[in-house]
């Protein structure tokens, strides 16, 4: 299995002029260094877009620029000689883009306002559009990757059904924190060592992408529910994970204010389906 990402990824100055930021420039990082942490294989596809326009060519829309035979013959011919390549590399699982790219975006593109309208329009970029076969992550879902497990760590049950999903989230090629491997497994713990494992956990959801909240039980366990809280506050994603069948209430399974502050999945199997870009590089078996 690998992945093939366009190549601005890896080389932020085939883009436009002007139009990579910071924040750009981490989430190639971050997808770059997630292949690298999980030896996921790469590979490059071509810059349709430079070849056509030459280095530090200024941004635009697909219309006016590039809607024209030339390009869409350069287009055929790089699909030509990718398609070739996977005679012998075998099909990518998937397809890195760049959102909002008149080439390479995958849930938008810039293709140019049509009598006043918006100028950007859902679906990919006029070359991986060539590759609709293709499953298509943008760089910024494939970027988020580091997960925070929050759930109760209080029997023997419960620390080994948290440790089978981080396990199987690592299967999907994402970075779990799992509480009770840094220190919060013991009732008998100083004040100090108390500190030490709430700035810990605390830093951890800073540094997470995505938190995975456990929520099973006739109520959620309270410090799972101050770290749901404490990641919306920040802005996290928040998936939460409820296998109990039992409803609080006739329209609430837990609790309107965790259940509102995320997305509530229902297995395993959902759980994965929600991440923004799980890849399977040791699959759960059905």
């Amino acid at each position: 299995m690998y992945l093939l990402l366009c190549p601005c990824i890896k080389n932020p100055e085939l883009r436009a002029r002007g139009i990579t930021h910071q924040k750009d420039l981490d989430a190639f990082s971050q997808v770059l260094f997630r292949c690298e942490t999980f030896k996921i294989p790469v590979k490059m596809l071509p810059c349709a877009e430079t070849m056509y326009l030459g280095p530090d060519h200024e941004p635009g829309h697909y219309l006016g620029r590039l809607d024209n035979p030339d390009f869409s013959d350069l287009i055929c011919r790089l699909e030509t000689n990718v398609r070739e390549d996977w005679k012998s590399d075998g099909r990518p699982y998937a397809i890195i883009g760049v959102d909002s790219s008149p080439v390479c975006g995958v849930r938008n593109t810039w293709y140019g306002s049509v009598h006043g309208s918006n100028g950007k329009i859902p679906g990919r970029g006029f070359f991986l559009k060539r590759f609709s076969d293709i499953m298509a992550f943008d760089v910024f879902e494939a970027a988020c990757w580091k997960v925070y497990l929050a759930a109760p760590l209080f029997s023997e049950a419960e620390c080994d059904f948290n440790r089978k999903v981080a396990d199987i989230l690592t299967g999907y090629a994402m970075q779990v924190h799992l509480p009770q491997d840094c220190g919060d497994s013991e009732h008998s713990r100083e004040l100090s060592i108390q500190r030490e494992i709430f700035e810990k956990n605390v830093q951890a959801i800073h540094n997470a992408d995505i938190v995975v909240a456990v929520i099973d039980g006739a109520d959620a366990d309270s410090g799972t529910s101050w770290e749901i809280g404490y990641a919306f506050g920040l802005g996290k994603k928040i998936i939460a994970l409820r296998t109990d069948f039992r409803h609080v209430g006739h329209n609430e399974m837990v609790n309107l204010m965790l259940e509102q502050s995320s997305v509530v999945v229902n297995n395993i199997p959902s759980l994965i389906q929600a991440l923004p870009c799980p890849i399977p590089i040791r699959p759960l078996k059905e």
